[in-house]
Order: structure tokens, then sequence, then C-alpha cells
């Protein structure tokens, strides 16, 4: 089995896994859905841990959900997983939730998949979107249409998309927002203010992979398996919006 192949076999079993905890899940005095996302995240972790460590044993290993290890520095490649991204959105039974699953190689986000179970029916972990299975981009909106958290936007975001004319969609996780772009609902994702490798090591490598453009927002490279796991800014978007979203961000830097 090929390394993309595996990536998508895990985030789909794993999708598969969150739909049950959450279809047998009795959480009725928790009306934020906090202990069903805990619940979710420690069995989709336990889940994604455990094969990653079996079927490849010799490589490193990052994940949300559990304690981080400084012998992934040591490795060439590394499996960077998020098993629930959007916990709160998964919690709270929404569809805009993902899971990632990602093999960084040499920094570089080299294979990706990201399941999306709340769009599915319930038997297929829901549509997994691959590195290894890059599709035409759908054509583009006339009005650009900017996805941005649901909760929070960030505030360099909100101000690009009022200078371009960008229309904002609120959504829920950063895979979610991502898949967006890469499935033509949406042109560009442009986030500030913190996220961690994990939250973008297997968006960026799908949307990366389809065609489009994926970046630091001063427009860097995305680099992975660091020391520091924190990486506050990211920029997905079509090809042709690159250099205009990133001009605007600089202008806001002043």
């Amino acid at each position: 089995m090929t390394d993309a192949e595996l990536a998508a076999q895990l985030a789909g079993v794993a999708g598969r896994l969150l739909l049950e905890v959450r279809a047998s899940a009795m959480f009725g005095r928790d009306p934020g859905g906090k202990a069903l996302g805990e619940a979710g995240d420690r069995t989709a972790n336990a889940f994604l841990c455990h094969a990653l460590r079996v079927q490849r044993p010799d490589d490193g290993l990052l994940s949300e959900e559990e304690k981080d290890s400084a012998d992934r520095l040591r490795k060439r490649r590394v499996w960077i997983i998020d098993p629930v991204d959007g916990t709160r959105e998964y919690g709270e039974e929404r569809s805009d939730w993902a899971v990632h699953v990602a093999l960084a190689v040499d920094g570089q986000p080299a294979v990706g998949a990201v399941a999306l179970p709340g769009l599915g029916d319930g038997k297929t972990g829901g549509i997994i979107v691959r590195s290894d299975q890059p599709a035409p981009l759908p054509p583009a909106a006339a009005t650009p249409r900017m996805v941005v958290s649901r909760t929070r936007p960030a505030a360099e975001a909100v101000a690009v998309a009022e200078r371009i004319g960008a229309e904002l969609v609120p959504m829920g996780s950063a895979g979610a927002k991502a898949m967006a772009v890469v499935r033509g609902e949406a042109e560009i994702y442009l986030h500030s203010g913190g996220q961690y490798e994990w939250d973008s090591c297997a968006p960026a490598a799908v949307a990366l992979a389809h065609g489009l453009h994926a970046s630091r927002i001063d427009g860097s490279a995305l680099r992975y398996n660091q020391p520091d796991t924190a990486m506050p800014d990211l920029l997905v978007c079509r090809p042709e919006w690159a250099s205009r979203v990133l001009d605007e961000v600089r202008r806001l830097g002043g």
C-alpha cells in the first residue's frame, strides 16, 4: 500500500469511527458538545496512532492529541495527524469538521488525505480528498468567496476581503475551509491568529497536489516537522488570486 493510499484509508476509517461515536453518544446534558468532542478525539487518535505505528514503524509521528516527542526531529518522514479538526463543530453535530492524515518528508507536505465525514452518508467515512487523486479545479466564481472562521474571523482576512471585494463565507474547521477551495466552493482561505502543524499539513498537501497555492501569509513556504509546532497563519487559494492576496496582506502590514 502506498503512503497516499494508507493516508486515505486511515482518514476514512477514522471518519467512520467518529460518526459511530457521535451516533451512539449519550451526552444530552452537555449542550456545548464538549464531552462528545473529547470522546471523538480519544477514539480517532488511538486508532490513527496505533495504525501508523504498525504500518509505518520507522516513521515519526506528530498528533494534536498525543504527547510530542523530539524523536520525530531525527526522522525524514513524519506523519502529522489531526484526529478531529474542528472538535467544536463535531461536538455540535455540524458537518464542517475533518480528519487530517499527512506525511511530511524533509519538512515538505508530501502526502495528505482530508476526510469530511459530515458530508457523506455515514458508511464510507464521508468525502475523502486526496493528494494522489488530483482533479481539475472547478470554475471560479465571478465574485471571489473567502472562507473564514464562523466564530472568530481573522482581522486580516476581513480586511483583505474588503479590499478585493470578496464575499465572506463562515465555516468551521481548517480542513473544511481548505477543502472548500479545493472543491470549488470558495476561491480563498486566509487565516491568521494561530494554528499548528496538524491543522494545515494534510490540507496543504492536498491543495498543492490539486494545483492551488499554499503558503504562509508572507508568501514563504510551509515547513513541517519543526521543533516548535506552532504555525500561526496560512493561505490556500486559487493560483490566480495568490499575488493579489499576498500583496494586500503586505499593504496591511505597512
